[in-house]
C-alpha cells in the first residue's frame, strides 16, 4: 500500500480487499488444520483396535501352547478380551480427562480476555492515571478497581445523546407510564362529575325537563332517565323503550352509544350551536365581536321515532340530520 497512488477512497477499497482477502487465507489454514486433525484422530482409532486385536491374540498364543481343549481355549479369549478392553477404556478416560481440562483452560482464557476488553475505558485520561498508579506501586488493590469502575462506560467530555442508552430510555418510560396513569385518573374523576342536562320532549311542542347524569354517561343512560319521568305525563310513552327514543342536540340527531364526555373534550359543535353546553342560556354580551364565538345554548329534543318519521320533512325535523364527528360545522345556523 506504501507504493499506491491514486483517491483516498479506493486506496481504502484496496486495504479493505486485502484485509479480507487476509480473512479468507486464515479461515482456510484453520479448516485444513481441522480437516488433518481429523485424519489424525481417524487414523490414531484405527491403530488402537488393529494393536488390541494384535495384543490379544498375541498373548493367547503365548498362554496357549500345547493341547488345550475348547472350552479352556474360549475361557482364556475372553478373559484376555476384557482384560484388553478395560485397559483401553481406562486409556480413553485418561484421555477424556485430559481434553476437558484442556477444555476449561481454553475457556478460562477467553473468559480472562473477555474481561480485560471490557475493562477498557473510552476517556482519553486513563492512561494517565495508569502511569501514575505503576509509578506510585503502593496504591491498594480495592482503590486501583473502583477506579477502574469508575472510568467504565462512555467518555464524559463527548455528547452521547445520539446513542441508545439503557438507563435514559427506563426513566423515560417511566416518567411516559406515569403521565398515561395521571391522564388516566383525572379523566375518570371528570368521568364521575354529575351536570345537569335541560331537555324538551318534542310532540310538535316543546314540554322543558332537567336530569343529572354523570359526565360520562351515555347518551343512551340519558334517555332511559328521561323516559322514566316522562312517562307519568305522557300516556304514549307509558309502553315506549329507550330504543324507540331520539336525542336531538342543535339540529343533530345524536348517536345512543356516544358519552357526553366525548362532546366535552372534543368541544363538538352543531349546526345551531355548541354540543359541550348542556344547559339553556342565550349570550348576553353587550357588544357583538365577530371573530368570537356565540355562547348561545339550546335544549336538546327528546323525540319519539315514530313522530320524526311522520314530521321529518316539516320544520324543525327537516333541518335535522345524523351526526357526523368527521363533518365540521364552522358558521352556526338557526333558518
Amino acid at each position: 500500500m506504501a507504493q499506491y497512488k491514486g483517491t483516498m477512497r479506493e486506496a481504502g477499497r484496496a486495504m479493505h480487499l486485502i484485509k479480507k482477502r487476509e480473512k479468507q487465507k486464515e479461515q482456510m489454514a484453520v479448516l485444513k488444520q481441522r480437516i488433518a486433525e481429523e485424519t489424525i484422530m481417524k487414523s490414531k482409532v484405527d491403530k488402537k483396535f488393529s494393536a488390541h486385536y494384535d495384543a490379544v491374540e498375541a498373548e493367547l498364543k503365548s498362554s496357549t501352547v500345547g493341547l488345550v481343549t475348547l472350552n479352556d481355549m474360549k475361557a482364556k479369549q475372553e478373559a484376555l478380551m476384557r482384560e484388553r478392553e478395560m485397559q483401553l477404556a481406562k486409556r480413553e478416560q485418561l484421555e477424556a480427562q485430559r481434553l476437558r481440562l484442556d477444555a476449561l483452560r481454553e475457556q478460562e482464557r477467553r473468559q480472562e480476555r473477555k474481561r480485560k476488553i471490557s475493562s477498557l475505558s473510552f476517556s482519553p485520561d486513563e492512561g494517565d492515571e495508569g502511569a501514575e498508579g505503576a509509578a506510585a506501586g503502593e496504591r491498594p488493590k480495592s482503590a486501583e478497581m473502583s477506579r477502574r469502575k469508575k472510568h467504565l462506560g462512555k467518555n464524559p467530555d463527548v455528547d452521547t445523546s445520539f446513542l441508545p442508552d439503557r438507563e435514559r430510555e427506563e426513566e423515560e418510560n417511566r416518567l411516559r407510564e406515569e403521565l398515561r396513569r395521571e391522564w388516566e385518573a383525572k379523566r375518570e374523576r371528570v368521568k364521575r362529575e354529575e351536570m345537569e342536562v335541560t331537555f324538551s320532549y318534542w310532540d310538535g311542542s316543546g314540554h322543558r325537563r332537567t336530569v343529572w347524569i354523570h359526565k360520562g354517561g351515555t347518551v343512551q343512560q340519558f334517555l332511559k332517565k328521561a323516559l322514566q319521568g316522562l312517562r307519568k305525563d305522557f300516556r304514549e310513552l307509558r309502553a315506549a323503550g329507550v330504543e324507540q327514543l331520539m336525542y336531538i342536540k342543535e339540529d343533530l340527531i345524536l348517536p345512543h352509544y356516544h358519552t357526553f364526555y366525548d362532546f366535552l373534550v372534543t368541544k363538538a359543535r352543531g349546526k345551531s350551536g355548541p354540543l359541550f353546553n348542556f344547559d339553556v342560556h342565550d349570550d348576553v354580551r353587550l357588544l357583538s365581536d365577530a371573530t368570537m364565538e356565540k355562547d348561545e345554548s339550546h335544549a336538546g329534543k327528546v323525540v319519539l321515532r315514530s313522530w320524526y318519521e311522520k314530521n321529518k320533512h316539516i320544520f324543525p325535523a327537516s333541518r335535522w340530520e345524523p351526526y357526523d364527528p368527521e363533518k365540521k360545522w364552522d358558521k352556526y345556523t338557526i333558518r
